[in-house]
């Protein structure tokens, strides 16, 4: 074959791979974000046993002591930004309101198309924070607690499921698609240790039995 044109299939060839990767770099940004990667099974459980084991106190608690939702960037707060952050094909108008894409609840495994059917979750309950810890707390660290989008505090979920767990711990709440739960209780350690906060007993069992099937 002349050069010439063994020059040009090649350049061919790699027009076309360069094409083919634009389009994978394109898809992979279109595709859904999700909760920050919580630590693995054998740091959760690291993390666990450093955990002070204290009982709880709600006395004082109000949720205004938890500032939320506050603006991130432009026009976006906290949960327009986790909306955006979890969901599929998410659209926004000029206030970052959503007004189309879809969103996928790990807790239970439904998809919802209308973000009205969205809560965003804090994993660690404020209450439960408060109950552990951060009634001690400045108003600045409880509003960085509150919204969160560094470490896995905050998730997109199917709203009457986050409604149901309310401020539970998971001695008495865990989400109903079992795939999900060693996800979950790797999250929870990490933001209470991150946060300085205590466990109760129940709670550590918990954690324990099943950080221990991860």
């Amino acid at each position: 074959m002349p050069k010439f044109y063994a020059r040009r299939q090649l350049s061919i060839v790699a027009a076309f791979t360069g094409l083919i990767a634009s389009i994978g770099l394109f898809n992979a940004t279109a595709a859904s974000a999700a909760l920050p990667t919580p630590v693995s099974a054998t740091t959760a459980r690291s993390y666990l046993a450093t955990l002070p084991v204290r009982t709880e106190d709600r006395t004082g608690y109000s949720r205004d002591l938890f500032p939320h939702w506050i603006t991130v960037s432009g026009a976006c707060n906290t949960r327009e930004t986790v909306l955006k952050r979890d969901g599929s094909n998410v659209q926004t108008d000029s206030s970052c309101s959503a007004t189309s894409g879809s969103w996928y609840s790990p807790y239970d495994g439904a998809t919802w198309t209308a973000a009205s059917d969205v809560d965003i979750d804090h994993l660690v309950p404020l209450a439960e924070a408060w109950d552990s810890g951060a009634d001690a707390w400045t108003t600045s660290r409880r509003q960085a607690f509150a919204n969160d989008l560094t470490r896995p505090q905050l998730l997109a979920v199917t709203d009457n499921v986050n409604q149901s767990k309310g401020d539970q711990d998971p001695a008495t709440w865990m989400p109903s698609r079992t795939a999900y739960r060693c996800t979950y209780v790797r999250a929870w350690v990490q933001v209470k240790y991150y946060y300085g906060l205590s466990v109760d007993s129940a709670e550590k069992t918990a954690l324990q039995n099943h950080l221990a099937s991860c």
